[in-house]
C-alpha cells in the first residue's frame, strides 16, 4: 500500500480488503481524510444521491509538492449496509497486498 495513513486505518480496523469486490470496505470519510493527511489536496468532490441517503461519490487529490494524485470512488451497498471504496494513487489501485 502507498500510503501510510491507509495503512493506519487498515491497522486499526477501518478499512478492511473486500477480495469479491476488489475494493475495501471503509467509510469513504476516513478514507479522504487519510489521503488528505498525506498532502493530496482536495480537486473534486461530488456525491451521488438516492433520496435523502448518499449512494456514492467520488473524491480527487493532487499534491502539490510532487504532482502526485489520488482518487477514492465509493458506493454505498444498502443491502450489505457497508460502502465499498476503490482507491488509486496516480493511476495505480490500491489493492490488499
Amino acid at each position: 500500500m502507498d500510503a501510510n495513513r491507509l495503512d493506519e486505518l487498515r491497522r486499526d480496523g477501518r478499512m478492511r480488503w473486500l477480495p469479491g469486490a476488489h475494493a475495501w470496505s471503509a467509510r469513504p470519510d476516513d478514507v479522504m481524510d487519510a489521503l488528505a493527511r498525506e498532502g493530496y489536496a482536495e480537486c473534486k468532490r461530488e456525491i451521488a444521491r438516492r433520496g435523502p441517503e448518499p449512494s456514492g461519490g467520488v473524491w480527487q487529490g493532487l499534491d502539490t509538492r510532487t504532482g502526485s494524485t489520488a482518487s477514492a470512488v465509493w458506493v454505498r451497498r444498502p443491502a450489505n449496509d457497508d460502502t465499498i471504496v476503490f482507491i488509486e494513487i496516480d493511476g495505480r489501485p490500491i489493492v490488499d497486498e
